[in-house]
């Protein structure tokens, strides 16, 4: 059996710009959602559908294949479906798994339990949703791509925050760090001196 893992990542974003390129952690969102792929134990093959020359090349950093997504399924308006089995068609496997970089926090176990999921109800989503996963056949057969057919699973290693501002990846800092940093101050630049 084969599982592809992707993150789809555009370069554009209209409340965070340039999330997927953000740093957390010292990594930058897209090759951290590489790596959380590649720790899942489910996960044979790791691609990256972009539109983006700087995520592919941030993504190739990392160790993802990349596939560049046609322009068409690049805008802002494009539900995931469609993007899901453009990935399936280049790269043909028995489950697709899509790991959402919103959640940095996100436990490789969940992509290992969607996975799972997903061969036995057919598609899967986390709840939070930081994972679906769908078996090929249910890409190739989904009806309409807005109306999400996945059973849900509640999982709490997902984590609840996701980063869609600034205040989110903040908040998704102070989740990882603590309210506190030892060493770090914060200062206002003096104005009028």
């Amino acid at each position: 059996m084969k599982v592809v893992g992707s993150v789809i990542a555009r370069l554009g974003s209209k409340r965070l710009p340039y999330k997927n390129i953000l740093p957390f952690l010292g990594k930058p969102l897209v090759g951290l959602g590489v790596e959380k792929l590649k720790a899942a134990r489910r996960v044979d093959h790791v691609i990256v559908s972009t539109e983006s020359e700087l995520i592919a090349r941030i993504a190739h950093d990392f160790g993802a294949e990349v596939l560049l997504r046609p322009p068409e399924l690049a805008e802002d308006d494009i539900p995931s479906i469609p993007v899901f089995q453009h990935i399936v068609e280049h790269y043909p496997c028995d489950v697709h798994v899509n790991y959402n970089i919103n959640f940095p926090l996100c436990d490789p176990a969940v992509i290992d339990a969607a996975v799972e999921y997903a061969l036995e109800w057919g598609e899967a989503l986390s709840d939070p949703y930081a994972v679906w996963a769908q078996t090929s056949t249910c890409l190739r057969d989904y009806g309409d791509p807005w109306v999400i057919t996945a059973q849900s699973f509640p999982d709490a290693r997902a984590s609840s925050i996701d980063v869609h501002t600034e205040e989110d990846l903040l908040a998704v800092y102070r989740e990882a760090q603590g309210e506190k940093v030892e060493g770090l101050v914060f200062s206002r630049p003096h104005v009028g001196l």
